[in-house]
């Protein structure tokens, strides 16, 4: 089989096509037959292992997959790497059938991406109904589910942050209120100038460094942030004396965690499956690409030059 191969530690220029020998299921597992592959930010911080769960060498890359098993059953999964292949051994508790209303972009689209949107929302920050909303790469993956999902919740205002004219407009469409720059000089005086003048109840970011630290300082007294990636590179540190000055909330989300919680990741799932089968939840697609392109669209994810969901086709 084809699949991408990390070797070494690095950049993009580490990604190796190579043929691997078919893997040889073991016990609980099932072949799945992988059609579409969905590619994340995250993963380009693995490929340098400077992200949570560390890496051993060599590996394949890639976390979410959707195919066909042995038996024709269209399947998707949450892997913790493998992905980036034609073919990989899945455990049976990790496979999720598609319904058929779903297709195979729609299900790459949603696996990841729409946990996230859902249980960030619903579980970390406890969104409530007339609540102000704000979504940091609001036209990503995750974020732009996360405008249709605050949405869907009755969200008050949603603040959608992007950083071109284009994927602004695009975040508009999803359902957001008011679109801003996320490379504003003075982001916290955007988001209130957004809200009416007010600080706000939610946010959701991803970015970390100064935007982290003005997103802190828009939000409301019980005000929630929730931190769900680090694509600056830059962390913060947090005093928890400003924390309690003005009753704010600073929560970490991880997919690990949802992932160990089968009850919740399933009803998170569950929902967003569901939601995409009524044609209530649309997946931005970004582009769909074969295992050549992927070092480029590595680089591309890294400078921020995507919008929506990335997708790697192994036929192509």
């Amino acid at each position: 089989m084809k699949a991408i191969q990390i070797e070494e530690f690095g950049g993009p220029e580490v990604m190796n096509l190579v043929d691997l020998p078919e893997p040889e299921p073991g016990p609980g597992e099932k072949l799945v037959r992988i059609s579409r592959t969905g590619i994340n930010f995250a993963d380009t911080h693995t490929t340098s292992n400077d992200y949570l769960a560390k890496q051993e060498l060599p590996f394949i890359p890639g976390q979410e997959l959707v195919g066909i098993t042995e038996n024709g059953t269209r399947v998707a999964a949450v892997v913790p790497s493998g992905a980036y292949a034609e073919v990989a051994a899945v455990p049976e508790d990790r496979l999720v059938m598609v319904p058929d209303g779903v297709d195979d972009d729609q299900a790459a689209g949603l696996l990841i991406q729409g946990l996230t949107a859902d249980a960030i929302l619903r579980i970390s920050a406890n969104m409530q109904p007339g609540e102000s909303v704000v979504v940091n790469a609001a036209a990503g993956g995750t974020g732009s589910l996360a405008v249709q999902v605050a949405r869907s919740m009755g969200a008050g205002n949603i603040i959608a942050m992007a950083s071109t004219e284009e994927k602004r407009e695009l975040t508009l469409e999803l359902g957001a209120d008011v679109a801003v720059d996320s490379r504003s000089d003075d982001l916290r005086a955007e988001i209130l100038a957004a809200n009416g003048g007010k600080p706000v109840d939610v946010v959701l970011e991803m970015a970390g460094g100064k935007a982290f630290e003005d997103l802190l300082q828009s939000l409301a007294p019980f005000g929630r942030l929730v931190t769900f990636g680090i694509a600056s590179r830059e962390q913060n540190l947090v005093k928890t004396g400003s924390l309690m000055r003005n009753s704010r909330a600073v929560i970490g989300f991880w997919m690990v965690h949802l992932l160990a919680r089968p009850e919740l990741a399933k009803a998170c799932i569950g929902r967003v499956l569901d939601a995409a089968a009524k044609g209530e939840l649309k997946t931005v697609l970004g582009g769909t690409f074969g295992f050549g392109d992927v070092a480029r669209v590595h680089e591309d994810l890294a400078a921020r030059r995507t919008y929506g969901k990335i997708l790697l086709d192994p036929s192509l």
